[in-house]
Formats: structure tokens, C-alpha cells, sequence
């Protein structure tokens, strides 16, 4: 009969483990977000293509190369890595929680007399008989369990937040890892266009060499001042002026690639000595549909994952509002010969409801705090989704007008080298002034630049353009952290 009350109470509340205080998470719908219906990307590029390996579109085995180099040993990708592994471990923690604990102990004691080691005992004759007095030893075994029992979905909520979290990590991975190699292919094509320059550069020097030289003979000759002479010896100091600036930053754009593939900064100078083209993508790139191009993005669903975890957190709070239940027991034999340790079995079962009666306030105030933080996180989501459409509309354009830009620049590279050769034909015959020569020269030089600059911007645009459209990861599934220690194995 005493443990009616106690039965009757656990009949009562134990119903209650079943449901979680606070809200239930639920994705945003597109229009609460400000997602418009479409943006100025052309009708016929509404079907979106496979940008898990964008980088191959450029054909260049030597960009590939080395955006796989970076994938595998980039140290900001590494840590990524580990506190995606963190992550994964605090779930782990979090659901151990849903478990009752259970802990064992066993003992042995010993004692003996510490003086005197003799007794007398007098028998039933009257007969006295002395013996030795020996020592004593006890066995004991013990089992302790303890339960919180969830009965406001307090640890659930808990768990869920946890998992969300884990979550949004695999998709911060994600993120690093689309930003390394945007950087990897960004600087391999700045690399590739100071090598460009550096030709032009000593290509316009060789001419304007050649220039001063007639310039020279010309002044010899009594045919000019010595004004042309003066004026070609400042072009040609120019232009050689330009060259060690121009190898500082190619020397600059292969030490960063050397950084983004986890290698000392001069690693990579005899492998990318050799001159080649700037690389050279798809004239265009089928960007999809809003929502689409939105899942693809890993830092627009890492948001949106600390929406969920946030939102998780006020059922968390709310919990610590309502009484707690914690059921335990434990079971415990003893004996003074380890072969009947388990003839005597004695255990015990308790529970325990408690209920903050008064805080201060301190834990309405921790709802409070937590549905605030939820609110920041819907914003911050808003936020990334708003910048992820300004970055996808912001790569368009700049692809568009680069690709503008560049057949501009190549009809004024045609024109001006035209231009020039007649200059310098003419100069020779002494039909034209060496003001005019310089003009012309100076003329193919910003043309020759121009082209250059453009192809530049277009391979740059694109590769701004795969990135904010979220493409060098696989979106199909949520990344999880690696197995293995190796924090750089987690691709």
C-alpha cells in the first residue's frame, strides 16, 4: 500500500513523456524569404546543370590538378572538417541523454586485529582454550541506474537541435570547401594572365627597342632632332619600368596557390613556369530557377539549419519550465566468501519529481532569450538568401559584359596593330613624326592589355558565377563527418 502514491504518480506522468513543449520547425515557404519568381537570367538557361565539378569545364588539366590538390590538403578545409567532426560528437552527447545511465562497483575488504592476536573462550566443561585471532574479509558487488524521464520533450528537443546543428556544420564544410576552390581557380587564372602581361610587356619592349634604335639613326643622320631620340628613350624606360611590378604579382598569385594546396609558398614556381593561356570556360551557364539555384548553395542551407537547431532551442527552454522526473534504482550483495557473494540480493527503486517553484524569472526570461535568438536566425536566413540572389545576379552580368568587353577589345587590337605597323613604316620613310609613332605604339599596347583584361574578367565572372550558383560539392546529400582522424580526408 506505500507505494500506491508513488505508482499512481508515475501512472499519471508518465503519459506526458510522449509530447515536447514549443514549436515544431517548418521550412519557409519561398515568398516569405523575398525569393521572386525569376531574375534576369535568359528563358532558354532555366534548366540547371551539374556544377559538382565545374572547374573540368575550363579544360585545363592543370587547374583541375590543382583545385583537387586543394580539396584534399587545404588547411582552412581541414578545420572545417574538425569542427564538423565536433559537431557530430555534441549529437552523440545530446542522445546519450534519451538513455538511462547505469554504473557498477565491486569491493574487497580485509582487516586484522591491530594488537593482540589471541582469545580465550570457555567451553561448556569449564575447559578455557586460547586461540589465535585472524583477520576478516568482506566481498561486495553494487548496480546503480538513473533515468530523467523526458516528460516535456525537453532532451528530444535537445537532440533536435543538436542534429540540426550537425547539420549546418556538414553544410559550413560545404561552404569552405566552394570557397577554396573558387579561390584556388581564381588565383591559378591571375597567375595565367600575369604571365600574359609579362609577354606583352616584353614584347612592347622589344619594339620599343627597335624604335629607339631607328630613332638613334634618324638623329645621326641629321634627319630629326634629338627630341624623338629623348622621347623613345623615356617610352622604352616606361615600359621596362613595368615589367618587375608585373612578375611581384604573377610571383604573388603562384605563392597563394601554393598556400591554398597546404604547401610552402615557393612550392609551386617550377611547376607553373611554363607559360600557357588563360583559361577559357563556356560562353554561358544554365543557372535554373531560384529555388533551385538556392538548394545548390551550402550557406543558404547551413542557415537554414540554425533556424531549425534555434527554433529547437525554445522547446529546450520552455521544457525547464515544467517538473522534472527522475527515476533510479540499485541493487547491492555482499558476503564474507566470494562463492555466496550472490546469496543475499538487496535493491531499492526510487523516483523524484521536482519543480523550480521560484528563479527570479531566470527561466522564463531563457524562453525569452531563445525565441529571440530564433527570430535572428529567420533573418540571418532571409539575409543569406537575399545575398545569394544579389551574387548569382551580380556574376551574370559581370560574365555578360566581360564577354562584351572582349570582342570590343579584339576589334581594337586589330585595329591598332594595323595601325601601328603603318606608323612605324611610315616613320622609317620619314613620312610622320615620332609623336605619331609613340601614339600608335601606345595605342596597340593598351589594346593588346585590353584583350588580355577582358579574357581575364571572363574567366574570373565564371568562376564567380559556379560559386554563387553553389556548385563544387555534391547537394544531394547533407555532408557528415569523416571516420577517419585525418581532418584532410574529409571530401
Amino acid at each position: 500500500m506505500a507505494n500506491r502514491p508513488l505508482t499512481l504518480s508515475l501512472l499519471l506522468v508518465l503519459p506526458l513523456a510522449a509530447c515536447s513543449v514549443g514549436p515544431d520547425y517548418h521550412p519557409r515557404a519561398a515568398s516569405d524569404l523575398g525569393v521572386p519568381d525569376a531574375w534576369s537570367v535568359p528563358a532558354g538557361q532555366k534548366a540547371q546543370e551539374d556544377l559538382s565539378q565545374w572547374w573540368t569545364k575550363f579544360d585545363d588539366p592543370m587547374l583541375a590538378s590543382l583545385v583537387q590538390r586543394a580539396q584534399a590538403t587545404n588547411l582552412d578545409v581541414a578545420q572545417a572538417v574538425v569542427r564538423l567532426r565536433q559537431a557530430r560528437e555534441s549529437l552523440v552527447q545530446q542522445r546519450a541523454d534519451l538513455f538511462p545511465s547505469l554504473s557498477a562497483s565491486g569491493g574487497i575488504s580485509h582487516s586484522e586485529p591491530l594488537r593482540g592476536g589471541t582469545s580465550t573462550t570457555t567451553l561448556p566443561d569449564g575447559t578455557v582454550t586460547s586461540f589465535s585471532q585472524g583477520g576478516s574479509t568482506s566481498f561486495s558487488l553494487g548496480a546503480d541506474a538513473s533515468y530523467q524521464v523526458d516528460l516535456f520533450g525537453g532532451v528530444r528537443r535537445g537532440v533536435e537541435s543538436a542534429r540540426a546543428s550537425y547539420e549546418a556544420s556538414g553544410f559550413d564544410y560545404a561552404a569552405v570547401l566552394v570557397s577554396v576552390e573558387a579561390e584556388t581557380a581564381r588565383n591559378y587564372v591571375l597567375a595565367r594572365v600575369a604571365q600574359a602581361q609579362i609577354a606583352n610587356a616584353r614584347d612592347s619592349l622589344g619594339i620599343s627597342s627597335d624604335n629607339l634604335q631607328i630613332a638613334g639613326w634618324r638623329v645621326q643622320a641629321g634627319l630629326v632632332s634629338s627630341l624623338d631620340q629623348e622621347q623613345a628613350r623615356a617610352n622604352n624606360a616606361q615600359i621596362a619600368a613595368a615589367i618587375p611590378s608585373l612578375e611581384a604579382n604573377y610571383n604573388s598569385y603562384v605563392s597563394r596557390l601554393a598556400v591554398l594546396t597546404g604547401q610552402t609558398p615557393g612550392a609551386l614556381k617550377a611547376e607553373m613556369e611554363a607559360v600557357k593561356p588563360i583559361p577559357k570556360g563556356p560562353a554561358d551557364v544554365a543557372a535554373g530557377i531560384p529555388a533551385d539555384a538556392l538548394r545548390q548553395r551550402p550557406d543558404v542551407r547551413a542557415a537554414e539549419r540554425n533556424l531549425a537547431a534555434a527554433t529547437a532551442n525554445i522547446g529546450v527552454a520552455q521544457a525547464q519550465l515544467y517538473p522534472a522526473l527522475s527515476i533510479g534504482g540499485s541493487i547491492d550483495s555482499g558476503s564474507s566468501a566470494l562463492s555466496s557473494i550472490f546469496d543475499t540480493i538487496t535493491g531499492r527503486l526510487f523516483a523524484n519529481i521536482a519543480q523550480t517553484i521560484f528563479d527570479g524569472g531566470r527561466r522564463a526570461s531563457q524562453v525569452r532569450a531563445s525565441r529571440a535568438a530564433a527570430d535572428g536566425a529567420f533573418l540571418a536566413y532571409k539575409s543569406t538568401v537575399l545575398t545569394s540572389l544579389e551574387d548569382i545576379e551580380n556574376a551574370v552580368v559581370a560574365l555578360q559584359t566581360a564577354q562584351a568587353r572582349e570582342k570590343q577589345f579584339a576589334i581594337a587590337f586589330e585595329a591598332s596593330t594595323n595601325q601601328a605597323l603603318l606608323a612605324r613604316m611610315q616613320y622609317r620613310s620619314g613620312l610622320t613624326d615620332f609623336t605619331t609613332l609613340n601614339t600608335a605604339e601606345a595605342s596597340l599596347i593598351s589594346a593588346r592589355n585590353g584583350v588580355v583584361s577582358a579574357r581575364s574578367d571572363e574567366a574570373t565572372a565564371l568562376i564567380q558565377l559556379y560559386q554563387a550558383l553553389g556548385g563544387g560539392w555534391d547537394s544531394s546529400v547533407t555532408p557528415i563527418a569523416p571516420t577517419t582522424g585525418n581532418p584532410a580526408d574529409g571530401n
